[in-house]
């Protein structure tokens, strides 16, 4: 008499978990926190809220993994921009990269990081505070590669590493709110190019 076979231990989930992320990650950045609701962002992914806290966690927990894929995605620009060989081109590849993921075809406008938490009330305080630490971080990054400019020579001496970092950060989060109310690329980048025309030089 042939016997019934147990389901295995730690079968495999019923759903793909990248692509779940990344319809998550869209609905963050389109809706922002608070806008994206759960039952919005399961239907997006595909799977039931228990399937959700069980691969993801809570909706804060899964908002900084839709930020983590973010990052290492349409906003992977700013690692590359760093490794440029001089400030001048770290700063033309950030804002250049800036202008392309806030207006790709396909995706939300503007910046995940910018938008995502801007406003939110206290359910929402940590969402927040996970975007202002992201946007310090890559403040800091920049800083950090600017000052080692002045250190080569590649920046005059009196320039101030991290008032230049902070100015590319400034006009990068204007061309992401700008990109959402409805300017194109051909604009942005005009825009990019005006804010370096007094970029300092050795």
């Amino acid at each position: 008499m042939a016997t019934r076979q147990k389901a295995p231990i730690g079968r495999p989930r019923g759903f793909d978990a990248d692509e779940a992320l990344e319809q998550a990650m869209r609905v963050f950045w389109e809706q922002g926190y608070e806008g994206a609701g759960l039952t919005e962002l399961t239907n997006a992914m595909g799977i039931t809220r228990t399937s959700m806290y069980a691969a993801f966690g809570n909706k804060e927990d899964l908002f900084r993994k839709a930020l983590e894929r973010y990052t290492q995605g349409p906003a992977s620009y700013g690692a590359r921009a760093m490794r440029e060989p001089t400030a001048r081109q770290v700063a033309i590849a950030f804002l250049a990269g800036s202008v392309q993921a806030t207006t790709l075809p396909g995706c939300p406008t503007g910046c995940f990081g910018v938008q995502g938490a801007l406003a939110t009330g206290d359910p929402g305080r940590g969402a927040r505070d996970a975007l202002a630490a992201w946007r310090n971080e890559h403040t800091s990054l920049l800083r950090d590669r600017f000052r080692l400019a002045v250190d080569e020579g590649d920046l005059p001496g009196d320039a101030d590493p991290g008032v230049l970092a902070r100015y590319l950060m400034t006009v990068a989060n204007g061309i992401a709110v700008q990109a959402v109310g409805g300017a194109t690329r051909d604009d942005l980048r005009l825009v990019a190019d005006m804010a370096l025309r007094n970029w300092p030089s050795a």
